[in-house]
């Protein structure tokens, strides 16, 4: 537990289903006042993509549940399909909502965290930052830009007492990943898709007083997928 849960909050983007639920509920678990935002539902609700709407969105955050110390950028979309073919719409909405919307939601989140003097920031990447993926060139483009981002934040916080760390899922079991098929536990080398569990355990970590000297790093949680 960080000497600070009771001075602020944590705040999960795409907070309400999968990954982001598992890991609101983790971080409930170890005493943080949880924030969930959601696109349609949740304790706040806002398009992550959309500057304005995020900056209405803390202003509520800020109200309910005090300022953001801990910000995990998980909310995230996919459109798949060759990049030859995608529709310029579908390559917009995942990068602003992979990647803007972590632009956005951190400049907010750090004006809080520097009056603290203390701040953790998690953006949830994806094994494919790192590999790619036929048929998800604008979802492999923003999580990799991601880590670009992290590593930046990382750097220029670093002295503040603010971390910026990624994590890099693979197949996690999810209604996002429903639609791939029996057959993706075969190409992980761990024979099994993860549990959203197995990711907010990596989050509660990066996100305690322990992982203070981890910063500006990428934690894989894909059973060796991207090894």
């Amino acid at each position: 537990m960080s000497a600070h849960n009771g001075d602020g909050c944590a705040l999960v983007t795409g907070g309400t289903r999968g990954i982001g639920a598992a890991i609101a509920e983790r971080l409930q678990q170890e005493g943080w006042n949880v924030a969930r935002l959601g696109r349609t539902s949740g304790d706040v609700q806002a398009d992550v993509g959309d500057a304005e709407q995020v900056k209405a969105a803390f202003d509520a955050v800020h109200e309910r549940f005090g300022p953001v110390l801990v910000l995990v950028n998980n909310a995230g979309v996919r459109h798949d399909g060759l990049a030859i073919r995608m529709p310029d719409e579908e390559w917009q909405e995942v990068v602003d909502t992979n990647l803007t919307g972590a632009f956005n939601c951190t400049r907010r989140a750090l004006n809080d965290m520097l009056s603290a003097r203390w701040g953790r920031i998690v953006n949830v990447s994806s094994v494919v930052a790192e590999r790619g993926n036929p048929g998800q060139a604008n979802y492999a483009a923003a999580k990799a830009g991601l880590l670009g981002f992290t590593r930046t934040v990382a750097r220029e916080m670093a002295k503040r007492g603010v971390t910026c760390n990624a994590i890099t899922p693979g197949f996690i079991d999810t209604d996002m990943t429903a639609d791939l098929g029996d057959g993706i536990a075969d190409a992980v080398p761990a024979g099994r898709v993860g549990r959203p569990e197995e990711v907010a355990a990596a989050v509660a970590f990066l996100v305690s007083e322990e992982a203070a000297y981890v910063n500006g790093a990428t934690l894989s949680v894909d059973g060796g997928l991207g090894a």
